[in-house]
C-alpha cells in the first residue's frame, strides 16, 4: 500500500511501534507516551500524517494518535489489528 506513497524506513518503523501501542490506549496511543517524543520523531510524525494513515489531536492537555481507514488497513498489511 505505502510502497507507491513513499514512506520512509524511520516513518515506518515508528508508524510499527504506534500502531502495536495502540492496544494500550483503547486504539488512540499517547505522542511520546510509550512511543515517540524525540525531535526527529515528530517529523517522522508529520510524515505519517501527510501520507494520510493518522491524525493528531489534542485532549486533556496531552497529543493523541487517531489512525485512519488507510492506516488501519496498512497496519493490518503489516500484520498488526487496530
Amino acid at each position: 500500500m505505502t510502497n507507491g506513497i513513499g514512506i520512509t524506513s524511520l516513518s515506518k518503523s515508528l508508524f510499527i511501534a504506534y500502531a502495536k501501542d495502540a492496544c494500550n490506549w483503547g486504539g488512540t496511543p499517547l505522542v511520546g507516551g510509550n512511543v515517540g517524543g524525540s525531535t526527529a520523531d515528530r517529523g517522522n510524525l508529520t510524515h505519517l500524517k501527510k501520507l494520510g494513515l493518522l491524525v493528531t489531536f489534542h485532549s486533556d492537555g496531552s497529543d493523541w494518535v487517531d489512525f485512519t481507514a488507510a492506516g488501519k488497513e496498512y497496519a493490518k498489511e503489516l500484520g498488526i489489528t487496530i
